[in-house]
């Protein structure tokens, strides 16, 4: 299992369990909660109905005084449909929800709004016989006595007194169910908006785990390329422990890639100093005083040719040791890729003519790229050297640039004699060279086989390849490949 979905299912059952957890707390207090308010709201209703009540109870005269009267017209008002149409929080109220009875000292109802008790004993009834003894008399009872499913009904009851005297009792009676449309109603919108919470948290959630696992997955092929020994950029993030692990990677690479530079470096140059060391030591042993003039004149330059080509090599080594340690490019601006070429052939034209070539160069004069402007310009002309070098005299080396939809393709055709088989996987190799063709200056001769490599470290440097093969009509054909999104517009 991939470690993206396992953070996102270990969030997603932590995120599950704390929401269910919460929303089964929310919901199952929503209904107590609202009969303790309606409770509160009674208490206080049975406490001034009873006030108001106290004088009729007090004369024997309840069942037809003012406190009867008064409570009959409430409930004709509340059957009024057009009287009562209080809508609460979107629950219309339409009804006279309410039920009031009075006892005397002994229980017996005297009085009831629903005319359902009158003259029984409810002496025994918790909120009737509390009240009588002083006490905070309330009961909840079902509708159907024994019908466990039926509904309840609350009675909450307050003492009606004369003086400090209690003379009776005042129960005020509503049914639970008057309030289940705002207890269903509540539960409904804790449900609702809590679905949108927890989905909410899931999609920042999988944002969260998107950018984390992002972020690993660049670690992950950042290390996958050091481990192919290609050039990667170490990926950037905030300053967390991830961004510490990439910093730790980029310093071992370079630790171990110096390690592994120096020893294959040191071995590639003194098999490469050898040849022109020999030459000179071979030289030197040969030249002596009563040597011919001519023939020293003729060692003398052999020296100087060989010693030439030392220095050549360790310069052309130090260049391509600095640029293979460098993973992105330090001076990226903008460069007119047209001029640029130009700008590379003119600097080859003493040795253009000297061959009695030329080179032809087809690109579009509004081709801007992003790059290192001095790197690609080396690159170029390695590549124009490469083919002048195997070119015959007075021959066209032809540079085109084509711009597609995914790549820029910087093109080199030379008309020489093409690449052996056996050197075409060999030709960007490290000090790997061909002699020279017998009809050029150089005939034989072999250069520091760091051209083309340097040309291979520039494309990767740039994001993009290189690549030498021979083509159809006779001769070698280059292609720098660089990627389109360089191209700026």
């Amino acid at each position: 299992m991939k470690i993206s979905l396992k953070i996102f299912l270990g969030y997603f059952v932590l995120v599950g369990l704390a929401a269910w957890f919460v929303l089964t707390i929310f919901v199952d207090e929503v209904k107590p909660g609202v009969r303790q308010a309606m409770e509160d709201t009674l208490v206080d209703t049975a406490n001034v109905l009873a006030e108001l009540a106290a004088n009729d109870v007090k004369n024997g005269n309840i069942v037809n005084g003012n406190f009867a009267k008064s409570l009959s017209q409430y409930q004709a008002r509340a059957a009024k449909a057009d009287t009562s149409n209080a809508n609460i929080s979107g629950v219309r109220k339409q009804s006279a929800d309410y039920r009031v009875y009075i006892t005397n000292i002994k229980g017996i109802v005297l009085f009831d709004s629903a005319n359902l008790g009158l003259g029984q004993d409810y002496s025994q009834w918790n909120d009737v016989y509390l009240t009588l003894h002083g006490k905070y008399g309330v009961r909840s009872s079902p509708v159907v006595i024994g019908d466990k499913h039926s509904d309840t009904i609350m009675y909450v009851a307050a003492a009606i007194k004369d003086g400090s005297k209690v003379i009776g009792s005042l129960t005020v009676a509503k049914a639970n169910r008057t309030v289940l449309p705002f207890i269903e109603r509540a539960q409904n919108k804790i449900i609702r908006w809590g679905a949108l919470l927890f989905v909410l948290s899931i999609a920042i959630g999988a944002l969260f785990t998107w950018r984390f696992t992002r972020k690993i997955n660049s670690l992950r092929d950042y290390a996958i390329n050091i481990a192919r020994g290609k050039k990667a950029t170490p990926p950037t993030s905030s300053n967390d422990e991830l961004s510490d692990l990439a910093k730790a990677m980029q310093t071992m690479r370079s630790e171990l890639d110096g390690k592994q530079y120096v020893q294959e470096s040191v071995q590639h140059l003194t098999h490469e100093l050898k040849s022109p060391i020999t030459a000179i030591q071979a030289s030197l042993e040969l030249i002596s005083p009563n040597m011919e003039p001519a023939d020293q004149a003729h060692f003398l330059a052999q020296i100087k040719t060989q010693s030439g080509r030392v220095q050549t090599i360790i310069q052309n080594m130090l260049g391509l040791a600095t640029l293979e340690h460098q993973q992105q490019l330090q001076q990226v601006t903008s460069v007119n890729l047209s001029a640029l070429i130009q700008t590379q052939i003119k600097h080859l034209s003493q040795k253009t003519h000297a061959l009695q070539a030329s080179i032809d160069a087809a690109c579009s004069p509004s081709l801007t790229i992003q790059a290192d402007s001095f790197l690609l310009g080396q690159a170029i002309v390695n590549l124009l050297e490469n083919a002048l070098d195997f070119s015959p005299p007075n021959s066209i080396i032809n540079v085109d640039v084509i711009q597609s939809k995914h790549h820029i393709l910087i093109q080199v055709k030379d008309q020489g004699a093409g690449i052996p088989d056996y050197a075409l996987d060999k030709v960007f190799d490290k000090f790997y060279s061909l002699p020279r063709p017998e009809n050029s200056p150089n005939a034989g001769q072999k250069s520091t086989g760091l051209g083309l490599n340097f040309v291979q470290e520039v494309a990767k440097l740039h994001g993009g390849k290189v690549s030498l093969n021979n083509h159809a009509n006779r001769g070698a054909l280059a292609v720098l490949s660089l990627p389109a999104s360089i191209v700026t517009t």
